[in-house]
């Protein structure tokens, strides 16, 4: 399949749309939301067209832009019982490391809290920016080790291991061994 014919409701097509009604929503014009979340004005007009091919960095910095959750960029409408088996759901890939994060819910709008299992291996740190003011991230590792926090506090994480941490300021993830895995919950304000 090439790059032009994307399915609707693909990742690719379901981002597309999404950026498309949070930028309308936010009443900003496509250069403007590009100088806020420091991209090049061609590459967004991809992206709303569905044919570029979107980082979770990418993505992340667009919704600080429009000051709104990553999932609702990524995510689309649940049904009542929603069922995600493993290695489905909507998956975005890391630029800077072998990380992959998957939406597995998005909250509702007055909730603002999203899902996501974040699987990653050992070789790079994926190092965060800051996301919406006042977020808050919860991570339990549930295989393999890993390194997370704030840049300049991450601390060490074995399988059962809690952690929270402010969202809102630079952090990384880290693996420290293969295949491993953790369920990470966005808290927005």
């Amino acid at each position: 399949m090439d790059r032009t014919t994307r399915p609707e409701g693909s990742p690719v097509a379901v981002i597309a749309a999404a950026l498309r009604r949070e930028r309308d929503r936010a009443g900003i014009s496509l250069g403007e939301l590009a100088r806020r979340a420091g991209i090049a004005k061609s590459t967004l007009s991809q992206l709303e067209a569905g044919t570029g091919n979107p980082s979770v960095e990418t993505v992340w910095a667009l919704g600080v832009a429009l000051g709104v959750p990553f999932s609702r960029l990524v995510g689309e409408a649940t049904p009542t019982v929603r069922v995600i088996r493993a290695g489905e759901g909507p998956q975005v890939r890391s630029q800077q490391a072998d990380f992959t994060g998957t939406l597995l819910a998005a909250g509702a709008p007055q909730v603002r809290q999203d899902i996501y299992l974040i699987e990653l291996e050992p070789g790079t740190v994926r190092t965060a920016e800051p996301h919406i003011p006042g977020s808050v991230e919860h991570l339990v590792v549930s295989a393999g080790r890993l390194r997370t926090g704030p840049v300049d506090e991450p601390v060490v994480l074995e399988p059962g291991d809690y952690v929270a941490f402010p969202g809102d300021v630079p952090h990384r993830y880290e693996a420290l061994a293969p295949h491993t895995c953790a369920v990470l919950v966005m808290e927005h304000p």
